[in-house]
C-alpha cells in the first residue's frame, strides 16, 4: 500500500504573483497563466461554490493531489446548459474528477415534504438554482462532450451513497447505480484521496482507465456479460484473494421489496475496508463490480491532508457569502469517521466506521495559523467531527478489528473491545484553549452521550469551558422501539448525561442548558409514539426547537425500512408513515408548545384516541379548538433537562 506520507512536491508557486487568485486554486485560463501553466493535469468539477477549506471534500482532494505534484484545477458550480464552462481550461491530461459537492444534489434542494428549499448553503448568497438536480449525472455528462475520450471519475457523497441500486425518495422509486445513469468510467466511493491518487499516478504511468479495474475504494462496470456472468452461478467464485459478493440485480430489487432488503443487509456487512469482500450486482446486461472500500489513513497521513496550503475562504471572485463557509471557517476538525451506525445517518457509508484522528501537534498547527487570520476573533467555533468525542477511539486489537463485521460499535451495547478513554480528546481541548490569541474555543459537533456518560473529566471540561449556554445533543426519541430501529441508546443514557452535564454547569456557576435534538416519523415509529414523545416533553419542561422530519437518504438503512417496511437486519415488518400529512401530524406533536402547531397536533390527538390531551389541564399537550389564548404556554423549566 502508497502510502500518503510525505506529499511529494510542493505546489507551484513560480509565478510569485500579489494577485489574491494565485493562491487558489486555478479555475480559468488566466489563473492558470498566474501559475505558468498551458496545461492542467486534473480538473475538478464540482456543485458547491470553491471555497479552499478543508471542509469542502472536492477541494481537499483536489488540494492533495496539487500536494502530490499534478496541476489541478477547479470548476465549481457550471452552467450546465452547454459544455463551454467545463472546458474553459481546457483538456486536462489525466482524468477529470466530478462531485455533486457536499451533499447530495437532491437533498440539497429539497425538503422531506419535498418542497423546494429556500437556501443552498453552498452557493453564493445562499442562491438555490446554481447546480441541476442529479448533478453528478448531468456534470457527467457535460464532461464526455467538453473532453471527448477522457476519463471521467464520479466522486462525493452523492456518488457514493448512490453507487448501487437504490430508492430514490423524491421521484418515489429505486434508481440504478448512478454510475450507469453517469456513463462514467469510474467510480470513487467513501474518502477518496487513495483512491484519486492511485488512478492519477497509474495513467500518468500509461495505463488506460480501462486497466484500473483494482482500485481499492472505485467501482466500473463490467459490460461483457460473459466475462461476469459466471460468478452468478458460482457464488464461491474469488477475484485474487477474495470472495465476490453477489448483490441481488436491479431488476430483482426494483420488483421485489424483499430482495431490496436483502441487497440492502449484505451491502452493509461488506463495509469494513479489512474484510469487505467485492460485490457485484447485475444491470440487466450490464453489471457494476466494486472493490474493497480503501483502507483508512494513519495519523501521519491525516496531518499530512490539514497541512495543505488552504487559504480557508471563498475565492476572491465571489461578491456574496458562502452561507457554509460561515459556519466553517473558525472550526478545526479532529477526525473523520463513525461508528455509531446510525440508520438513518450516512456518515458510516461515506466516511467508514474506523476513526481517523489527527494527532495533538497537527490540530495545534492548524489553531495557530487560524489565530493569525486577519479578521479572525479569537473564537474557535468547533473542535470536532462528524462526533466530537470519538477522537482517537480504537478498537483494542487491531486483529479483532481487522476481523470484525459488526455494524456498530455502540449498538445494542457498547463493545467490549472499543476504547471509549476521553483522556486524548480531554488534553487536547485544555491545548487548545490555552494557544495564544485563543478566547474560547466551543465544541459544536455532535456529542455521543453514552460514550461521554462514562468520562466525568470530559463532562466537567466541556461544560466548564466548551459550551456557550447551550449545547446540542441528539437523543432523536423516547420511545425504546423507535430508538432501536435508529441504532440510537435508550433514554436513560440520554437522562443520565443530562443530569451529569446540569451539575456539572452548576458546579462551574454558569447556567447552561441542552438543546436536543428529535427525529419524526422515523420508520418504526406510530403517531401513538409520537404522541409518547411529546407527553415525555411535556412531562419534562422540554420545548425542541430542533426536530427534523426523516428524509430517506439513499442507501441508509432506515431509508431501506421506509420503501420496504422491511427491517433489513431482522427480516421483521416495520411500520413506516408515507403519508406527508401523517409526517406533518407527527412532528407537530413535537412542537406542542407552539400555537401554529396546535391545529394538526389536535387531529393527531383525536385520531389516536387522545383527546384527553386536549384542553388546559396541566397534562393537556394543546388547548381546545378556537382557544382566545394563543400563547405557548409558560415557560420552560429548563429546556433539554429531564426530570
Amino acid at each position: 500500500m502508497e502510502s500518503l506520507v510525505p506529499l511529494g512536491r510542493k505546489p507551484d508557486r513560480r509565478s510569485g504573483s500579489a494577485d489574491p487568485r494565485a493562491r487558489f486554486l486555478p479555475t480559468t485560463r488566466e489563473e492558470m497563466k498566474l501559475r505558468g501553466w498551458d496545461e492542467l493535469d486534473i480538473l475538478i468539477v464540482t456543485g458547491d461554490a470553491y471555497v479552499d477549506h478543508p471542509a469542502f471534500g472536492p477541494v481537499l482532494i483536489a488540494r492533495f493531489l496539487e500536494g502530490r505534484g499534478y496541476k489541478v484545477g477547479v470548476v465549481a458550480q457550471p452552467r450546465w446548459d452547454s459544455p463551454d464552462d467545463i472546458a474553459r481550461m481546457g483538456r486536462p491530461r489525466l482524468y477529470v474528477g466530478v462531485s455533486a459537492g457536499n451533499l447530495d444534489s437532491m437533498l440539497n434542494k429539497l425538503t422531506a415534504q419535498k418542497k423546494v428549499r429556500s437556501e443552498d448553503q453552498y452557493s453564493p448568497g445562499g442562491a438555490s438554482n446554481m447546480r441541476p438536480n442529479r448533478a453528478s449525472i448531468v456534470y457527467a455528462n457535460l464532461c464526455r462532450q467538453a473532453f471527448p475520450g477522457l476519463p471521467v471519475v464520479l466522486g462525493g457523497i452523492e456518488a457514493s451513497l448512490r453507487r448501487i441500486a437504490h430508492y430514490d425518495y423524491w421521484s418515489d422509486q429505486v434508481r440504478r447505480s448512478i454510475l450507469l445513469d453517469a456513463k462514467a468510467d469510474l467510480l470513487v466511493f467513501g474518502m477518496g484521496e487513495r483512491p484519486a491518487w492511485e488512478i492519477a499516478r497509474r495513467l500518468a504511468a500509461g495505463e488506460s482507465v480501462g486497466d484500473l479495474t483494482d482500485v481499492r475504494g472505485t467501482a466500473h462496470v463490467k459490460k461483457n456479460r460473459r466475462a461476469w456472468e459466471p460468478l452468478l452461478a458460482d457464488r464461491s467464485k474469488y477475484v485474487g484473494d477474495r470472495k465476490v459478493v453477489v448483490l441481488p440485480s436491479y431488476e430483482e430489487v426494483t420488483r421485489d421489496k424483499r430482495a431490496f432488503a436483502a441487497m440492502s443487509k449484505a451491502f452493509q456487512y461488506e463495509t469494513n475496508p479489512h474484510n469487505g469482500r467485492p460485490l457485484l450486482q447485475p444491470h440487466g446486461d450490464e453489471a457494476v463490480y466494486f472493490n474493497p472500500p480503501a483502507l483508512p489513513l494513519g495519523e501521519e497521513e491525516m496531518d499530512g491532508l490539514y497541512d495543505l496550503p488552504f487559504v480557508r475562504a471563498p475565492h476572491p471572485t465571489y461578491r456574496d457569502v458562502i452561507p457554509a463557509w460561515k459556519t466553517v471557517k473558525d472550526s478545526i476538525v479532529t477526525m473523520r469517521g463513525c461508528f455509531g451506525g446510525c440508520t438513518f445517518c450516512s456518515i458510516t457509508e461515506h466516511e467508514g466506521r474506523i476513526i481517523q484522528s489527527r494527532s495533538e501537534a497537527s490540530v495545534l498547527r492548524e489553531v495557530r495559523q487560524l489565530s493569525r487570520m486577519a479578521g479572525f476573533s479569537g473564537v474557535l467555533s468547533d473542535l470536532g467531527g462528524p462526533t466530537a468525542n470519538m477522537y482517537k477511539m480504537t478498537c483494542k486489537d487491531a486483529k479483532t478489528e481487522s476481523a470484525c463485521r459488526r455494524l456498530s460499535c455502540v449498538h445494542p451495547g457498547i463493545c467490549d473491545n472499543l476504547v471509549t478513554d476521553h483522556a486524548p480528546l480531554v488534553a487536547l481541548m485544555k491545548k487548545v484553549r490555552s494557544e495564544k490569541g485563543i478566547k474560547r474555543v466551543f465544541i459544536a459537533s455532535g456529542v455521543r452521550y453514552d460514550l461521554a456518560e462514562r468520562s466525568p473529566e470530559f463532562i466537567e471540561e466541556l461544560a466548564k469551558h466548551h459550551t456557550g449556554g447551550q449545547l446540542s445533543v441528539a437523543p432523536e426519541h423516547n420511545e425504546s422501539g423507535v430508538l432501536d430501529k435508529m441504532k440510537k441508546p435508550a433514554i436513560k443514557s440520554y437522562e443520565r448525561f443530562a443530569q451529569a452535564f446540569c451539575q456539572a454547569s452548576e458546579k462551574a456557576g454558569k447556567e447552561q442548558y441542552l438543546v436536543p435534538y428529535f427525529i419524526s416519523g422515523h420508520p418504526g415509529s406510530t403517531l401513538e409514539d409520537a404522541v409518547s414523545l411529546a407527553v415525555y416533553l411535556k412531562k419534562n419542561g422540554m420545548r425542541p426547537r430542533q426536530v427534523q422530519d426523516f428524509i430517506p437518504t439513499p442507501m441508509a438503512i432506515a431509508t431501506t425500512m421506509f420503501h420496504t417496511g422491511i427491517d433489513p437486519l431482522s427480516g421483521e415488518p416495520v411500520y413506516t408513515a408515507r403519508d406527508l400529512r401523517e409526517k406533518r401530524m407527527m412532528k407537530a406533536l413535537i412542537f406542542y408548545w407552539d400555537a401554529q402547531h396546535w391545529p394538526l397536533a389536535r387531529e393527531a390527538l383525536i385520531k389516536c384516541g387522545r383527546r384527553d390531551l386536549i384542553g388546559r389541564g396541566p397534562h393537556a399537550l394543546v388547548p381546545p379548538e378556537g382557544a382566545a389564548d394563543r400563547r405557548a404556554g409558560p415557560p420552560a423549566r429548563r429546556p433539554g433537562r429531564p426530570r
